[in-house]
């Protein structure tokens, strides 16, 4: 049988580098225990759920058309709600992405002359559009609700003074975005969150709270809805998919916002009832069930990354040392050639379109060219190994992902033997 270093160096990662990574793993084993825990806390309590509500083979048939008394899809929402501990769940494949789901809540949940607060600063890309802090066709702005903003102070945290000059009468809906986004504050962990909300309730106590948990679900033992998060919205190809669902998103919460977002995704008059789940209830359900397990993968891929690039001397976000809440793993690569050069390191340790090349282009919700490696079993899919970053200063690339650890490991070997081979770095 062929060694270990064999077989790495069989796919083009260089004894340099494999031994680079033998000693930074070797360096994180008390880490990835406690990530371990963590998987084995969370692999339990959807365990639970399912069993607490008699998930049979019967779910796993499909309805199609109009999509009536799925009872597969009816019971996959119960269960997410009893692992959030919420009231009701929406689970359904007719969510695009993450970024839609966040669109359903908010405008839901918002209603004309009323107001949209971001107490956390400016948010993710894609949601600009949204509001309209860019301009685009069927924004918030649009329809007349307007946003206010909070910035966080230089050190990543709350400012509560700036918080509470923005919220007044018209103030409905807070967004809190959890993970970082194209930026290189921290991710919030679930009780920063907590205390963030409980300041939020007590300035207005009907102010609808909603967390953007993408990228969070299960790197923690608890999710904002366990702090007071009156909504929590994800997509299912990042974590909660578990790397086998093919599409869909969820919003999680409060049963009265839940029902608003159920009547803006499908119609007034139908909400929750329509919406047929196409023969994709088993693997929504599988992959449910195997998230704690990836997601812990994918965050010990990510601690990986910070400790071998550190010893590298790049910057960055998180530190190896910090406690993770998301998968997401920022880090600064100085110039445009680095920035390829990881992103084709990521694409080349890929099952599929190994061989493609990424370049950078134009994609659609970001306002600079965006160099992506992706190449995944599902189109898009985050929780896959993937690695991503706007063309512009610092040149920083956004690493997550795999589905298991083995995978995000080779995946990050890969990255620095690129950037060994493009004479980037030297060992």
């Amino acid at each position: 049988m062929e060694s270990l270093e064999t077989m790495y160096e069989r796919i083009g990662i260089s004894k340099e580098v494999i031994r680079l990574g033998a000693g930074t793993e070797a360096s994180l084993k008390e880490r990835f225990e406690a990530i371990d825990r963590t998987a084995e806390y969370n692999q339990l309590k959807v365990l639970h759920a399912m069993q607490k509500n008699r998930v049979a083979e019967a779910h796993f048939s499909g309805s199609t058309g109009y999509g009536y008394n799925d009872m597969g899809r009816d019971t996959l929402e119960q269960v997410y709600a009893d692992v959030f501990h919420a009231e009701a769940a929406l689970v359904r494949p007719q969510i695009t992405c993450g970024t839609h789901a966040l669109n359903v809540a908010l405008a839901a949940n918002l209603r004309p002359g009323d107001e949209l607060l971001s107490p956390v600063g400016k948010p993710y890309d894609t949601l600009e559009e949204v509001i309209g802090i860019r301009e685009s066709k069927g924004s918030l702005k649009e329809y007349g609700i307007s946003y206010a903003q909070a910035d966080l102070k230089p050190d990543g945290t709350f400012d509560y003074d700036a918080i509470a000059s923005n919220i007044h009468d018209r103030t409905k809906v807070a967004t809190i975005q959890r993970s970082k986004g194209y930026a290189t504050r921290p991710s919030f962990s679930v009780e920063q969150i907590g205390e963030l909300i409980a300041f939020l309730k007590s300035k207005k106590p009907d102010l609808i709270c909603m967390v953007d948990n993408c990228y969070g679900e299960f790197t923690e033992t608890i999710e904002p809805t366990d702090v007071g998060a009156d909504m929590c919205v994800g997509s299912l190809i990042k974590n909660p998919g578990g790397g086998l669902a093919p599409c869909g998103g969820y919003i999680v919460g409060r049963e009265d916002c839940i029902e608003q977002a159920a009547y803006r995704l499908s119609s007034p008059g139908l909400g929750k009832e329509v919406g047929a789940s196409l023969g994709l209830n088993q693997t929504l359900y599988q992959g449910f069930f195997l998230s704690p397990t990836v997601t812990a993968g994918a965050v010990k891929g990510a601690i990986f990354a910070a400790a071998l690039y550190e010893k590298l001397g790049f910057s960055v976000f998180p530190s190896s040392d910090t406690e993770r809440h998301d998968i997401i793993q920022a880090i600064d690569m100085k110039t445009p050639e680095a920035l390829k050069a990881f992103c084709r390191g990521i694409q080349a340790a890929a099952p599929v379109d190994s061989f493609v090349t990424p370049e950078p282009w134009a994609m659609p919700g970001y306002d600079s060219d965006v160099i992506m490696a992706a190449g995944a079993f599902v189109q898009g899919s985050s929780i896959e190994l993937s690695a991503d970053g706007p063309l512009k200063p610092p040149y920083t690339v956004f690493f997550q992902g795999g589905l298991t650890w083995y995978h995000a490991k080779t995946g990050i070997l890969f990255s620095v033997q690129k950037l060994l081979d493009a004479n980037v770095i030297s060992l």
